[in-house]
């Protein structure tokens, strides 16, 4: 199957979107055609055995239309063009230019023969051979000839109007045509009337068509259409300038090093594997690795950080970020469509161009809406008629119907506000890939969320230092810890590695290193041979039979640092223990805070995770999560994602991994990490390029957002023409004398279409981030409880005597009143608190003098009530 896009020439209104849909869609080998009427493009995917472009362009023209292919790529998504699809803006702005000529013209000959029309009614004087009942067909005919340019620089409504009304698929411009069409006929003929009439010395036939001629009627219905068209092409402007914003930021050229000599070459021509020059402050043109050259590069634009990242030999780049300071030589990975860059406005593109399927129904009143209107209006001009109206007003009754009907209110209601919900999305890092994403993501209420990676950093850190060897400094045992476990190369060995490094110690020389396969890791250091791994390493060394009691103290230590969901390596030499270090995955610095706000927008949030049960609770406990299921395999992960589904759940499911790809696929809406692997981001709807969890509730904010901002345009649409309809039919002429003039019928429909573009303009001023963020407890940091070992005489002892509490509290709703809590019982000296606010509780750690009523009136103080102390 391959994909391509069109350009769509000649569409007006949402019956044209349709028609031409409907004319592909019939073709055999089509899969899907989906044409967006806001960007005039149209995308489709077919099977080039069966039908191949011309076959499509030749079945859109069949319709009455023009198509020009824009843009071939497979269903992987790879371009087979060179560049990226033009910015949208770019037909805005041609659409603007040459509506702009069409007002000036319009106007600067409406408006004085709107002074030659009308000017006498309201006492304006006009020139005497204009003037007076003899003088009826200058008076006629100089209004004729002002009408002409009217209606010769705005004919495109007629061209267009009459073809798709001869191939029997009228739309908005067939309901211009005809309206403005009758009423400049009529005007003619009444020119004739009067020619004749006043020849004849019929001067009651003269004075009947003098005040009838309806050919400002004609002028006025085309200028104000265009007005609005104008207005409306400026607005649809707006919508696109987030993607036209990403072009923009693509590079267009490049510094490539060829036959020895640096060559300014099109940033698309670069080749994979030549080696691109890039100088201070230049952006870079390809995704790629660096071969020479140090420097901090600006990535904001793909990953949303706004510090520069340090770059040197070896690492990895990306097209469209911004080189700052260094020089740099970097050789070619991906180039032109391949780059993530490029991906990213495939992505915004292809979603801006999506239906979203509360689309549907609009669609299908738009395919008969033309039609109805022309029987609606021909009717209402036959029930005057038939009434005794005279056949002037009859006439003004069903072209007011013409025009006042608005299909393109109907046909703008949804792509306009998926075009600045997808763009917005965009400028906030969250790449939406389709229409039925941004829809369903709205009605979800269940997240679940993986843990590594998603929630905690991914990359395990030193919680805690306990030295345990007495006259053993923390900086030396920290040394001899780091020097072990520099050789290893396990994550857990990493994180004691960089640990030390931030230190800036000096560490001592390691021989004779062995891993232990399972258990950590041995070797000599200063003639001694040092030991350090987990709790099964201590317990099989012959050091374990001489610790005696000590051994049992320490296995304490350990399972309380196990269930604080920490990993303790314990190091020790054939002799002693020398001490404990701890290491966890940390926290993300947004995770609590996004938990909380997910909660707050009514969701309810699952955590996911291949980890051991008291890992994963402790990290549920310390992220603030509802419930957490965890020892799941990847295949454990869908079904429970297809078990929430079965019980009613609309589910999210959140994760950056190759193992959460199935869960990512089963979910009704998937989000996966920027920061993840490429299989995780194939199989999700929804992209995060910032890797933050707020974007999680971010997304759903837009989600919810966009889809009630397409409600209320299809409102709109629908009441205006519901209403508007009937009045201009002329129901309420019996009772209340009220009836549109075909001019008010043209200024309403126009205004309507700006009313629902203008509409979903407020979707630009959206604030997807309602809380600020704070910085995440460092998990060396959290205020767990801590059974500290100090050596002391060679003896394991507890540095201080510590009591522990559990308070339940009533009145906590929301994270501010968790950190109320938590600030006023830590405002007692020695107190550490962890609060939980989905089970009202307060787990405080608290020194032997700090009585429980000194906890509960510093809990009263901040405004809550303590109801029972454990």
């Amino acid at each position: 199957m391959e994909k391509e896009r069109f350009d769509i020439t000649g569409m007006t209104c949402s019956s044209c979107s349709t028609r031409v849909e409907k004319a592909v869609d019939g073709l055999e080998g089509v899969e899907t055609a989906a044409v967006n009427l806001l960007t005039n493009s149209m995308t489709v995917e077919y099977d080039p055995a069966a039908v191949d472009a011309q076959g499509i362009v030749d079945a859109v023209e069949k319709a009455g239309y023009g198509a020009v292919p824009v843009m071939a790529e497979n269903t992987a998504g790879k371009a087979s063009g060179q560049t990226v699809q033009g910015a949208p803006t770019n037909v805005a702005e041609m659409a603007i230019k040459e509506m702009k000529h069409r007002i000036i013209v319009s106007f600067a000959f409406l408006i004085p023969l709107m002074y030659v029309s009308m000017g006498s009614m309201v006492g304006l004087p006009l020139p005497g051979f204009l003037t007076g009942m003899e003088n009826s067909v200058s008076f006629a005919f100089t209004q004729f000839l002002l009408t002409l340019p009217v209606v010769v620089v705005n004919r495109k409504y007629y061209s267009t109007g009459f073809k798709t009304l001869w191939h029997r698929a009228p739309n908005m411009d067939s309901l211009i045509a005809v309206g403005s069409g009758a009423a400049l006929v009529y005007g003619v003929f009444a020119l004739y009337r009067m020619s004749w009439a006043l020849g004849a010395g019929e001067m009651a036939v003269v004075h009947q068509y003098h005040m009838d001629l309806y050919f400002e009627s004609a002028a006025m219905i085309l200028a104000l259409i265009t007005l609005g068209k104008y207005l409306e092409a400026r607005a649809k402007g707006k919508t696109s300038e987030a993607i036209s914003k990403l072009i923009d930021l693509s590079p267009k050229t490049a510094m490539v090093i060829r036959d020895g000599v640096e060559v300014e070459v099109p940033a698309d021509s670069v080749r994979v594997d030549e080696i691109c020059v890039v100088r201070p402050g230049a952006s870079i043109p390809v995704d790629g690795v660096v071969v020479e050259g140090q420097s901090a590069v600006d990535e904001a634009a793909i990953t949303g950080e706004s510090i520069p990242v340090e770059k040197s030999t070896g690492d990895a780049v990306i097209a469209a970020t911004i080189n700052t300071s260094g020089f740099l030589k970097v050789r070619a990975t991906k180039v032109g469509e391949d780059t993530a860059f490029s991906e990213i406005i495939r992505l915004v593109q292809e979603a801006s161009a999506s239906k979203a399927p509360i689309a549907h129904l609009a669609d299908q009143i738009a395919g008969i809406f033309v039609p109805v209107v022309m029987v609606i209006a021909l009717g209402a001009t036959i029930f005057w008629l038939v009434s005794g109206s005279t056949f002037e007003f009859a006439l003004s009754i069903g072209i007011a119907v013409l025009v006042i009907s608005c299909p393109c209110a109907l046909g703008l209601a949804t792509p306009v506000a998926i075009m600045v919900g997808t763009g917005k999305g965009a400028e906030n890092g969250i790449l939406i890939k389709s229409g039925d994403a941004l829809e369903t993501a709205c009605k979800v209420d269940t997240v679940v969320l993986d843990k590594t990676g998603t929630i905690t950093t991914g990359k395990p850190v030193v919680t805690d230092v306990q030295v345990l060897q007495a006259g053993l400094s923390e900086p030396d045992f920290l040394a001899l810890a780091g020097a072990l476990e520099a050789p290893s190369g396990h994550p857990l060995a990493d994180a004691v590695v960089d640990y030390v490094a931030e230190q800036r110690l000096s560490l001592p020389t390691v021989s004779d290193f062995k891993a232990l396969l399972g258990m950590g890791v041995e070797g000599r250091i200063a003639g001694r041979m040092v030991y350090g791994g987990n709790l099964r390493l201590l317990k099989d060394s012959a050091l374990s039979t001489d610790l005696s009691t000590d051994l049992s103290t320490i296995v304490d230590n350990v399972d309380k640092l196990s269930e604080l969901g920490r990993t303790p390596l314990i190091f020790f030499d054939d002799t002693q223990v020398l001490g404990i270090i701890a290491v966890a995955d940390a926290i993300k610095a947004d995770s609590v805070a996004a938990v909380a706000e997910m909660k707050a927008m009514g969701l309810s949030v699952v955590m996911l995770t291949g980890d051991n049960a008291k890992t994963a609770e402790a990290i549920r406990a310390q992220a603030g999560i509802g419930r957490v299921v965890a020892g799941v395999l990847p295949a454990d992960k869908e079904k429970e994602i297809q078990r929430l589904k079965a019980e009613g759940h609309q589910v999210a499911m959140v994760g950056d991994g190759i193992n959460d790809a199935p869960a990512l696929a089963a979910a009704d809406v998937g989000m996966a990490i920027g920061a993840g692997t490429d299989v995780a981001i194939e199989s999700a709807d929804i992209v995060l390029m910032h890797s933050g969890l707020t974007d999680v509730s971010a997304a759903i904010r837009l989600s919810r957002s966009v889809i009630r901002n397409i409600k209320e345009n299809l409102f709109w649409a629908f009441f205006y023409n519901v209403i508007g309809i009937p009045i201009a039919a002329g129901v309420l002429y019996p009772a209340l004398g009220m009836r549109l003039s075909p001019m008010l019928g043209a200024l309403a429909m126009s205004l309507s279409s700006v009313c629902v573009v203008l509409n979903a303009l407020r979707l630009k001023g959206l604030k997807l981030k309602k809380t600020s963020v704070a910085p995440a407890p460092k998990v060396q940091d959290a205020p767990e409880v801590k059974a500290v070992l100090q050596s002391e005489n060679n003896e394991s002892t507890l540095k201080e005597e510590l009591k522990m509490m559990t308070l339940k509290i009533n009145g906590m709703n929301c994270m501010h009143c968790v950190g109320s809590v938590k600030a006023a019982l830590e405002a007692i000296p020695g107190v550490q608190a962890i609060v939980d606010l989905d089970k009202g509780t307060a787990m405080v750690q608290a020194p032997g003098d700090v009585s429980p009523d000194r906890l509960k009136k510093a809990v009263a103080d901040a405004g809550f009530t303590v109801t029972a102390i454990d």
